[in-house]
């Protein structure tokens, strides 16, 4: 019998989950949890590297006797060490906006179709290489750690590089599973400026007697990880929270030009395979909603909006949850009618049509990924798993059923905790593999099925969507 204990970090929050498994079921507890607020400062947004490791400290003191500690979190972001180890500068946050034109600088030296080939990842101006082109440090640096592997090594001294978290950087070959000595060349990056590449579910150091693990940094694949699907053929996934990230699990990645058209990426999985995925804007469009109206004085609780969204009109407008208009912090609601104005919608105006439009929208847009997804890889789909803190809301757990017309699975709703759990526990040697702890999950976690319902109005929209976002 093990306990450990997973940190999972956001974008926007962090908690600590303390886990006791007895090979058969995996019980959780959340212990700590503390909110992510960036720094600002000098015009540019970062990371609060400090407060971050206190409340970790305080979570390991809450958390008494563990086996083992890891950490997850979001993707593509990264610090830079002097040779002493020190950070050179508080890391960036992926919403800095100095990365405005880095692609542009970068289609200079490579074209993003070549890029594409070489690494797999959706081009996108918050990848780490990206940045890395906007970053005055870097012919200062050292090493540069992936955020998982900062905070490891700031417990444990050893610095490593985990691959899931490293494979959405744009500089990992996702058909080598090492980085691409043709990019790094191309932009003047040292490989010497990375940690030795490490798989997930490693012990990789020692922290007053608890063994820190290295499991898959990335927080979409430690969701990955805990899909209760073991042997199903057909299966896609959705993990849904700030980012949602659509998708399926390939034995090869997908290197096509018209994958790449398309902005599908190809990450590496905890299992050893490619999960070739969309990103999404996601949740981030309701969480941000939120504090727009809270700034104005009208609180909502999240139960609250979804409550306004249900009674409102159905199928009135939509948005392209990824358009840039709607990328940035403040006020959303009035970036949303905007939308709806310059695309000759009927324009939202009460609580409830705003969360609708945004709602139906992400439904739409899943729906959209789902199918490039299926043209790229001539897969078929009769399940989508629905993972994360989205199975919380049967609301748009419903419409998504409803848009790709497939039964959605929703849950585990703690599904990134629960991967970063079992692959810990496969590092201690307690688990076999991913798949036997996802047969755990799947006979312990409550999971919810949703049919489909209403077909012809969610295919009437849909081609009114795609008119709309063109």
């Amino acid at each position: 019998m093990k306990t450990v204990l997973a940190f999972d970090f956001g974008a926007s929050s962090g908690r600590a989950i303390k886990a006791l498994c007895d090979g058969s079921k995996i019980t959780c507890e959340e212990i700590h949890r503390f909110d992510n607020i960036p720094l600002e400062a000098d015009g540019h947004i970062y990371h609060d590297v400090e407060m971050i490791m206190a409340e970790v400290k305080k979570a390991i003191k809450k958390a008494g006797r563990v086996d083992s500690l890891a950490f997850d979190t979001w993707g593509v972001d990264y610090a830079l060490l002097d040779e002493n180890g020190d950070l050179l500068n508080p890391p960036y946050h992926y919403r800095d906006g100095r990365t405005s034109n880095a692609i542009e600088k970068a289609e200079n030296i490579l074209t993003a179709d070549r890029l594409y080939s070489l690494t797999g990842n959706q081009i996108m101006s918050i990848n780490t290489l990206f940045q890395l082109i906007c970053d005055g440090s870097l012919n200062k640096a050292d090493k540069l750690l992936f955020m998982p592997d900062l905070f490891s090594f700031l417990l444990c001294g050893e610095k490593v590089c985990e691959k899931t978290i490293a494979s959405t950087s744009q500089m990992l070959s996702p058909e080598t599973q090492d980085f691409s000595d043709e990019v790094l060349t191309a932009f003047s990056i040292d490989k010497k400026l990375f940690a030795p590449l490490t798989e997930s579910a490693s012990v990789i150091g020692d922290y007053e007697g608890i063994k820190v693990v290295s499991v898959a940094g990335h927080d979409t694949q430690c969701a990955v990880a805990a899909m209760p699907c073991a042997d199903e053929k057909n299966a896609a996934f959705l993990s849904c929270g700030t980012w949602s990230l659509i998708g399926c699990e390939l034995d090869k990645p997908v290197l096509s030009r018209e994958s790449c058209e398309l902005g599908l990426s190809n990450e590496l999985g905890a299992n050893g395979k490619i999960n070739y995925l969309k990103n999404i804007s996601g949740l981030w469009l309701i969480q941000e909603t939120k504090r727009d109206y809270a700034k104005k004085g009208e609180s909502y609780s999240y139960n609250e909006l979804e409550q306004h969204a249900r009674i409102a009109e159905p199928f009135r407008c939509f948005v392209d949850s990824d358009s840039p208009l709607l990328s940035a912090h403040g006020n959303l609601p009035d970036k949303i009618r905007e939308y709806c104005k310059k695309t000759g919608q009927c324009v939202p105006e009460s609580v409830g049509e705003i969360v609708r439009c945004i709602y139906e929208s992400l439904a739409l847009k899943y729906r959209l990924a789902l199918e490039q997804i299926s043209r790229c890889t001539g897969k078929s789909f009769d399940v989508l798993h629905l993972l994360g803190g989205g199975t919380k809301d049967g609301f748009l757990c419903q419409m998504t059923a409803d848009s790709l017309g497939i039964p959605v699975i929703s849950g585990p709703v703690e599904a990134t905790a629960l991967g970063n759990i079992i692959l810990q526990l496969i590092a201690l040697g307690e688990l076999e593999s991913v798949d036997c702890g996802r047969r755990i999950i799947a006979e312990s976690e409550k999971l919810t099925r949703y049919i489909p319902e209403s077909r012809l109005d969610w295919d009437n929209a849909y081609k009114k969507y795609i008119d709309i976002i063109k």
